[in-house]
């Protein structure tokens, strides 16, 4: 008899967030570190770009390693 170990959806959904997050963070910090001058954003001072990021990748982080299909059980 053949067992097949199932990988839960919410593995997927952790690596998702936090492949997006990285690239959410990474890129706001670039616009943070050389402004375009362009458009004047109302409070652009906050960055909440880098404070999404950084909440995606610890969402992220949470979701992978929970549910991580490699764990002992």
């Amino acid at each position: 008899m053949v067992s097949r170990h199932s990988i839960s959806i919410w593995f997927f959904i952790g690596s998702l967030l936090l492949i997006y997050g990285v690239a959410i963070l990474i890129s706001n910090i670039f616009e943070a570190i050389s402004p375009s001058q362009q458009h004047t954003i109302v409070l652009k001072e906050l960055n909440f770009g880098i404070w999404w990021g950084l909440l995606l990748i610890i969402i992220g982080a949470v979701y992978f390693y929970s549910f991580r299909p490699w764990k002992k059980k």
